[in-house]
């Protein structure tokens, strides 16, 4: 029987290389570039599914980000400790690990019953490394036993070393996004104070009442005429502006003749 034809080899090698660079310089979002490391290691290794976890270092776990299986719960919710389970251990120790058959049973190995993959027989397990620090992991499963060659382990190790940086100017760039909605958030809250404690203070003038009666005053008619407190503050403030005096020479009504 012929062996592989290494020019067809070579191709596929050099078209791997290629969505790699594309992937580099992509600028694509996290979750865009965790599909696309998807499918790319399951092109590269014919595997039944692929899981792949990133670290917290706040935490000192990894967490499941992405899967080519469906597994939504899972999905920022499942977590492994450094040191626990085969992804744990990868991370911890920065080093791969290929399990040909009965992967549930290394003692390493830790099972959820909501992951089907955590039946399968075979797991290459490699560490997703940017700068020397290992970010992530990315678990390779076969249903039947699959002797994982030095090449498919090789190529798996160097995938995650390429696009480790990726994810990680990915993963920083998610990150800033996250602290300026936060930032925005905080603006709008403390404009939303701003702006009901201006209607209390104007209740308070207007009725005379105490600041817990504005308070409740303001918090009773929102829920009476259901609609935001904001909102009616907002009209609050705006009532009492059009109430005002206009100011001297603001009248330009008046023309000279």
């Amino acid at each position: 029987m012929d062996g592989p034809n290494p020019a067809s080899l070579d191709a596929r090698h050099l078209e791997l290389l290629h969505r790699i660079s594309r992937m580099v310089s992509s600028g694509l979002p996290l979750d865009a570039i965790l599909l696309e490391l998807i499918e790319l290691v399951t092109a590269a290794t014919h595997c039944d599914a692929c899981l792949i976890y990133l670290a917290e270092p706040e935490t000192s776990e990894v967490v499941l980000r992405a899967s080519q299986l469906p597994h939504r719960a899972e999905i920022g919710s499942l977590r492994l400790k450094l040191g626990e389970g085969v992804a744990g251990w990868v991370a911890e120790h920065k080093a791969a690990v290929a399990l040909p058959r009965g992967a549930f049973d290394d003692p390493r190995f830790k099972r959820f019953a909501s992951l089907v993959e955590d039946t399968y027989e075979a797991l290459l397990s490699a560490p997703l490394v940017s700068g020397g620090d290992v970010i992530g992991v990315v678990n390779v499963h076969h249903r039947a036993p699959h002797a994982h060659t030095p090449d498919e382990i090789g190529l798996v190790t160097f995938i995650g070393e390429q696009l480790g940086g990726a994810l990680a100017r990915a993963r920083l760039a998610e990150e800033n996004t996250r602290l300026q909605e936060a930032t925005l958030d905080m603006r709008r809250q403390l404009e939303l104070r701003k702006l009901i404690e201006r209607a209390k203070g104007l209740l308070q003038k207007r009725l005379n009442l105490t600041e817990e009666e504005a308070y409740l005053r303001l918090r009773n008619e929102s829920r009476r005429m259901r609609k935001p407190m904001a909102e009616l503050a907002q009209a609050i403030v705006l009532a009492e502006s059009l109430e005002q005096p206009p100011k001297p020479g603001a009248d330009s009504d008046q023309t000279s003749t």
